[in-house]
């Protein structure tokens, strides 16, 4: 085996613990508790070598947030292929949505929330975003009209945003989550009805 290539492999691995520990620090304690110091006497590398992988918090949020973009356009996919029906699918989706927020919080406020360098519906889109619209994109587009999938699926995606922050706020009346999915819902499912 080449020495370049461990070399590579070396630090790949080394990037990917950063990111791990910084993961569980954000979950554990927030982000607050994510700082150089206390990632380098995690991980035990010094500060400097931290700075050769990241130039900062704020590309190492980005890093967690794409690696979590990875992570629910998988979820989405699970959901939405354990069922044929299009409203099972629609509720499958939007509960495995609600849930990913709950269960990764500080991953879900590096993907909507922290200030980012990501680029959305851009040509310099990284796939994992993409693959996490195209997930919902697939979900919605089984219940909309196919000229107006897109538009559909930002609203879908808006309107699951909004029912995690104002959950998260302690905006909305509690013990009706269920309620308001299926309401959502309804109203996606409905329109392929009305459109028939």
């Amino acid at each position: 085996m080449a020495i370049g290539d461990r070399r590579e492999r070396e630090r790949a691995a080394r990037r990917r613990l950063i990111i791990t520990t910084a993961r569980t620090l954000a979950e554990a304690e927030g982000w607050d508790a994510v700082t150089t110091r206390r990632l380098s006497t995690e991980i035990e590398y010094s500060q400097p070598v931290l700075y050769k992988h990241f130039t900062g918090m704020e590309q190492l949020a980005d890093a967690i947030a794409v690696d979590g973009f990875g992570e629910l356009a998988a979820v989405i996919r699970a959901a939405r292929s354990d069922t044929d029906a299009a409203s099972d699918a629609l509720t499958r989706v939007a509960h495995a949505y609600l849930d990913f927020a709950r269960d990764n919080p500080a991953v879900y406020d590096a993907m909507f929330s922290r200030a980012t360098t990501l680029h959305f519906a851009a040509q310099d889109t990284p796939p994992q975003l993409t693959a996490a619209f195209a997930e919902l994109h697939q979900a919605v587009g089984v219940v909309a009209d196919e000229h107006a999938t897109d538009a559909l699926t930002e609203l879908f995606w808006a309107a699951l945003h909004g029912q995690v922050t104002l959950t998260r706020a302690g905006r909305l009346r509690p013990g009706y989550d269920s309620e308001r999915l299926q309401l959502l819902v309804n109203q996606f499912t409905s329109r392929r009805e009305t459109m028939r």
